[in-house]
């Protein structure tokens, strides 16, 4: 999946492993000791290969998820622990979606989709928490690359660099006060039996 996108990959973590490998074995022939500088440099060498792999192939994934709907969803799924998410709070027929996650940082909408549309879907969303979570913070994030907005690769360090203000115990009561709002997926009526066809996405609120 990586190389369909990074096409260099496999010569950068080969070259990377092959120059960390050579250095070591090279001070270690300096120093005469070309056998534990080789095992080391073996050693470390691989490790530096897979961090860089790692770092290539999440951004390669990034890539990939780049514009295609849900995707902060996906990477909102993989923030860590700690965290609380709910995909999909609202949606309107554009295909314009709120997400939100519950942290120590307070209440985070991430809103993906026309920023235009999303800014009055955001301010019905904190209107509507804050009959129930007013002394909790609120940060909205807009996923994308436009001024003010935040890229879909970043979004995971953006979360984490919030300030940690709630206790845990907070979180908790927090997250069980939101249930009771529901989400636009436990407000669909779902019907008994098989999925029926053509089934249209709800108006926005």
């Amino acid at each position: 999946m990586t190389k369909k996108v990074d096409s260099k990959v496999g010569l950068v973590v080969a070259a990377v492993g092959i120059i960390t490998f050579g250095v070591f074995l090279a001070i270690g022939l300096w120093i005469d000791h070309p056998i534990l500088l080789g095992i080391l440099g073996f050693v470390l060498a691989f490790l530096a290969m897979a961090i860089i792999f790692g770092r290539r192939a999440e951004r390669a994934a990034f890539g990939q998820m780049e514009g295609q709907p849900g995707a902060a969803a996906a990477v909102l799924e993989n923030v860590g622990r700690g965290w609380s998410v709910t995909p999909a709070v609202a949606m309107n027929r554009s295909q314009d979606v709120i997400h939100r996650a519950v942290g120590k940082a307070g209440i985070v909408l991430v809103a993906e989709g026309n920023p235009n549309r999303l800014r009055s879907m955001l301010a019905a969303e904190k209107k509507r928490m804050a009959r129930i979570v007013a002394d909790v913070p609120v940060h909205d994030v807009m996923v994308g690359d436009g001024e003010g907005e935040v890229p879909i690769s970043k979004l995971r360090t953006k979360l984490l660099k919030l300030p940690r203000v709630l206790p845990g115990a907070q979180v908790t009561a927090v997250n069980d006060r939101l249930r009771a709002l529901g989400d636009l997926m436990s407000n669909m009526p779902i019907p008994k039996g098989p999925m029926p066809k053509n089934v249209r996405m709800p108006k926005g609120r």
